[in-house]
């Protein structure tokens, strides 16, 4: 009998992250009948700072940084990532190496008479921990009491009743891969409230140079995640975003054209710069460049300028 192969998955520990890497891991197994897969469970910078707004201490890194450094020393062979946690530079050695098919990319209000974003109260009080959820919630409603709220699903559902929010928002994703979705009072249509850049999809980081692994992961590969989600991050990174400024972003093929939706807003949803563009879908770092280099143009260069100048 042969031996078998071994890869080990880094992952946080959260239930939503493991779920995630149990789902990766049982796609590996079926598709690799000689390999066996293990969970290394990591704790992150984020998984351990949780009284503080995610802005304040560093943002997107924070859920990556500890996963990040197993894999660069052969700790971890892979990771899984909520690409929308990953920064858009990753350090050197590493790469997202496939995207398997995105869940639901949409943003969800949960409310605790089932009321959506519309029905509530003025001056209601609404939990997140995202500067471009409150900045586009603002935008809408300016009445609404935006307070942060921090901590995994389970957690940030059990504060909706405990510390008297009117609503909180959450990833339509996250929800659903939990058996969440009867919990959901309203879907946060795109048209409405831009996602982050590549919320919904899962990103499966590796050694660049790590053959074995590669080939072991490219059937997980789906191009049409791949393609719109390039897009996303190729916006985010021409901006040079991280969870300190409001950026969302959205992409939709159809057939040969790739259809982006970027904006940039200040904290306070007052100024926000929204746009569309279309391009070739076999281009999608272009496409998402030039959606960037737009929204700049139009007056985004000066609210990015604005929120880092004042941190």
């Amino acid at each position: 009998m042969t031996e078998k192969k071994q890869l080990r998955i880094g992952t946080r520990g959260s239930a939503l992250a493991l779920w995630q890497a149990e789902w990766v891991r049982s796609q590996l197994l079926a598709a690799h009948e000689d390999l066996a897969v293990e969970l290394v469970v990591i704790k992150t910078a984020g998984d351990k700072i949780l009284d503080v707004p995610l802005a304040q201490v560093g943002g997107k890194g924070l859920f990556v940084k500890e996963i990040e450094e197993a894999l660069l020393e052969g700790r971890a062979d892979l990771a899984v990532h909520s690409v929308k946690d990953m920064p858009a530079e990753l350090p050197e050695g590493l790469h997202l190496a496939v995207m398997p098919p995105r869940e639901d990319p949409r943003d969800a209000l949960i409310s605790k008479n089932g009321a959506g974003l519309d029905a509530l109260p003025h001056g209601a009080r609404l939990g997140t921990s995202s500067l471009r959820r409150s900045a586009q919630l603002l935008h809408l409603r300016p009445d609404l009491r935006i307070e942060t709220l921090r901590g995994n699903v389970d957690t940030r559902l059990r504060k909706l009743e405990t510390e008297d929010f009117d609503a909180i928002v959450l990833a339509a994703a996250g929800l659903k891969r939990m058996e969440l979705s009867h919990v959901i009072s309203e879907y946060l249509e795109p048209g409405r409230i831009l996602p982050a850049v590549g919320q919904g999809a899962l990103g499966i980081e590796t050694r660049t140079g790590d053959a074995f692994t590669n080939k072991m992961v490219a059937n997980l590969a789906h191009e049409q995640t791949m393609t719109i989600v390039g897009a996303e991050r190729a916006f985010l990174k021409r901006l040079e975003g991280g969870c300190q400024v409001p950026i969302g972003a959205h992409g939709i093929l159809e057939d040969e054209t790739l259809i982006l939706s970027g904006m940039v807003a200040d904290l306070k949803g007052v100024h926000m710069i929204r746009r569309d563009l279309r391009g070739d879908s076999q281009q999608p770092e272009i496409v998402g460049e030039r959606l960037a280099q737009e929204i700049l143009e139009l007056g985004g260069a000066e609210i990015l300028m604005e929120i880092y100048g004042s941190q």
